[in-house]
């Protein structure tokens, strides 16, 4: 099963304008709704349009506003780690006003994951999933990228890319010990803001078996809220790539019998949330969904 993911749903006019464009005319499913946003009702409008789109939180408590206080958190990842280690009913206040916040869209909660990955961090993680079960949570993002299928794909592992992967061992255990689902394997880390046309026709036969999720940043265009926060994305190419007919065909009909498999027929156990190589999907049905 596969999740196309869009995150910053509610960024700006044009960000989702790319995610609706990329749902209607390619293989989007699923896209993470940042309640402070400045295009949040927007984004809400369009959803409500778009029913068969499963949305979900993309808690920020990084690079974005916070739903308190209305003040911007900043980029300081590891300054805004140690506050939100040593603040916690501040940081618990904070995600249960975000989940508020989307609860009263009236949409239903698909999923949550958070901007840049925080959750990853220990206390923002285990917060996020004990405050999101109260509000009907049953599915997190662990953004677990399996080195050894990216480093098939060109990109050689780094000491921080492995730490990394490691790492998501933790939040995976506090998401299956609440009881909530995760995908298997997540892929966009390596290549984020620049999952292009190329990288996802590469990338799509290379995919293991189970429950998969690839993560973009679509829009239509870099507008003044999207180059000022991330200037060297790719987003016009995130887009195309989503409506790409060549992607949608190999979405739908894809898997080893039809394109050559980028990596070995399984990987290896070493790895957490392992699983064999990709499988084939039913031909003229939608990309195969995880669960929302």
């Amino acid at each position: 099963m596969i999740a196309f993911t869009a995150d910053d749903f509610g960024l700006s006019p044009a960000v989702n304008e790319g995610i609706e464009r990329a749902y209607r005319d390619g293989v989007l499913t699923h896209a993470s709704l940042m309640v402070t946003g400045g295009a949040v009702d927007d984004a809400v409008q369009r959803a409500r349009r778009l029913p068969g789109l499963r949305v979900g939180l993309h808690l920020v408590v990084i690079e974005g506003f916070s739903a308190i206080t209305g003040k911007w958190f900043g980029s300081d990842q590891f300054r805004l780690g140690l506050r939100h280690a040593w603040h916690r009913r501040a940081l618990e206040a904070e995600v249960r006003a975000q989940f508020a916040a989307f609860a009263a869209t009236g949409l239903p909660l698909s999923h949550a994951d958070a901007h840049k990955h925080m959750h990853m961090h220990p206390m923002v993680g285990a917060t996020l999933v004990r405050v999101g079960r109260e509000f009907g949570l049953r599915r997190v993002r662990v953004p677990a990228e399996p080195p050894r299928i990216m480093a098939a794909l060109g990109i050689a592992p780094t000491l921080g890319s492995r730490a990394l992967y490691v790492g998501t061992r933790l939040l995976r255990r506090q998401v299956e010990t609440a009881g909530m689902a995760a995908p298997d394997a997540v892929f966009g880390l390596a290549w984020s803001g620049h999952m292009t046309e190329r990288r996802l026709l590469a990338l799509l036969p290379a995919l293991p078996t189970g429950d998969v999720e690839i993560y973009f940043h679509p829009a239509t265009h870099a507008d003044a809220t999207v180059t000022r926060l991330m200037p060297d994305y790719e987003h016009a190419a995130e887009l195309a790539a989503l409506v790409s007919p060549a992607v949608r065909a190999l979405a739908w009909t894809g898997g080893p019998g039809d394109v050559s498999p980028a990596v070995p027929e399984s990987v290896p156990e070493d790895e957490p949330g392992a699983v064999p190589a990709a499988s084939a999907r039913t031909a003229g049905s939608p990309p195969a969904c995880s669960r929302g």
